[in-house]
């Protein structure tokens, strides 16, 4: 199992296990991660499982795909290290992640 770490807006974090080849937006539905609505259920398709990825980990992970790009023009307060957890997926590379939720989703 990979080690995910959640920090909300208020800074209180929870860290979850999560198998490898599923997403981080799954985890944290399957964990009941507080600020991750997933209203879309992972198809890329809305911006509420927006999260802000710790530095440390953005060059582990792939570019955002254009469709990622696109639906994070719906997110709330989008940063510089902003991702759907609904397009990242899960591997022994990412083990550790942190991964902070916004304020509100969009």
């Amino acid at each position: 199992m990979v080690k995910i770490t959640f920090v909300d807006a208020a800074g209180q974090s929870r860290t979850v296990d999560a198998e490898e080849g599923s997403t981080v937006m799954e985890a944290a539905i399957r964990n009941d991660v507080p600020g991750i609505e997933a209203e879309c259920g992972g198809a890329c398709a809305c911006a509420t499982c927006h999260v802000y990825v710790d530095d440390a980990f953005m060059e582990k992970l792939p570019k955002a795909e254009p469709m990622e790009e696109d639906m994070l023009d719906f997110a709330y307060d989008v940063r510089p290290t902003s991702r759907l957890s609904c397009q990242i997926r899960v591997s022994a590379a990412i083990d550790g992640l942190v991964v902070h939720t916004p304020e509100q989703q969009g």
